[in-house]
């Protein structure tokens, strides 16, 4: 087994077919072929059912294109690294961001880390928190913001902030930003939802046990897009941090009002692999990263947090 079969097996995977794979790989159709044989000597299952119309991979290509890919982006990145500009930091970094953070951090890291490592490239995940703590032990994104999770031998976080929950609605709903709403009073609304196991839905439903509500869920979705959608389209309330709706409520499209009695918070950590050496570009990224993010909350970009990193 080596790269060039593997990368073989990803553009055949990625493309479905022979023909269109040499054309990528810039070699001819039997060498293409020949490199598929010898990997599936190597390892003892065929990865492809050869179809008339393409080549659709088996269970077993699955598994092994999944791990080729990861190998060769380790290759990607390594070669990155390796072969800067004299004298300055270059290689690929991989960075998770949640949903909500994404819009406000997403350009202003790009633009950061472009200005002071040119020779550093950037590639943003976006995911919920439990999927990027899957991509970060699976080596897969070098760094991710999380929701502060479970203690885990492999992964290690620095606590950077902590916002507040806001309730989420339309203007007609009268919610405003210096008129705190006690949980209780959600009591009969109806609620646009994440579905559980999403850590914000984990939050507000152990609120409301705490203080014996039952909630009126009519729609749940674990897409923010979906979510924020059908609160514009006057189906509910949501619950939801300011930063994700920050646009919407500047433009008053939609109105909000801090959760209190219980006051509902996350607390956002930067999470990086205590089973992986950090890399230099990756600590260069993940500061400007924690800078971007600090310079938000200072500028009122980022509402209703506490900083607290260093």
């Amino acid at each position: 087994m080596d790269f060039k079969q593997l990368r073989a097996l990803v553009t055949v995977a990625e493309t479905g077919n022979v023909t269109r794979a040499s054309a990528l790989l810039n070699i001819v159709q039997p060498a293409v072929s020949r490199q598929l044989r010898m990997l599936e000597e190597d390892v003892g299952a065929e990865l492809f059912d050869r179809k008339r119309h393409g080549m659709e991979l088996t269970e077993a290509g699955k598994t092994l294109v999944e791990y080729a890919r990861r190998v060769l982006g380790e290759l990607d990145r390594a070669r990155a690294e390796i072969r800067p500009t004299k004298g300055a930091i270059g290689g690929i970094v991989c960075v998770g961001l949640l949903p909500s953070t994404c819009d406000l951090l997403s350009s202003a890291l790009i633009t950061a880390v472009a200005q002071s490592y040119p020779g550093i490239r950037v590639r943003i995940a976006m995911g919920y928190a439990g999927t990027l703590q899957t991509w970060l032990e699976a080596g897969e994104i070098d760094a991710a913001l999380l929701y502060d999770p479970m203690p885990t031998p492999t992964i290690r976080v620095k606590p950077l902030l902590e916002e507040g929950l806001w309730v989420i609605g339309l203007p007609s709903s009268r919610l405003r930003k210096n008129k705190p709403m006690p949980l209780s009073q959600l009591a009969g609304r109806p609620l646009v939802l994440p579905s559980a196991p999403h850590g914000l839905r984990t939050l507000v439903d152990h609120a409301a046990t705490l203080i014996g509500l039952q909630l009126n869920v009519v729609a749940e979705t674990n897409a923010m897009s979906v979510q924020k959608s059908l609160v514009l389209g006057g189906h509910g309330l949501t619950i939801l941090p300011t930063i994700a709706v920050a646009d919407d409520l500047s433009r008053g499209q939609l109105a909000g009002a801090p959760l209190i009695e219980p006051a509902l918070q996350r607390k956002i950590v930067l999470a990086t692999s205590s089973t992986r050496h950090t890399r230099t570009p990756v600590r260069c990224v993940v500061a400007e990263l924690v800078r971007c993010m600090h310079e938000a909350v200072l500028h009122g970009d980022w509402r209703a947090v506490r900083w607290l990193g260093e």
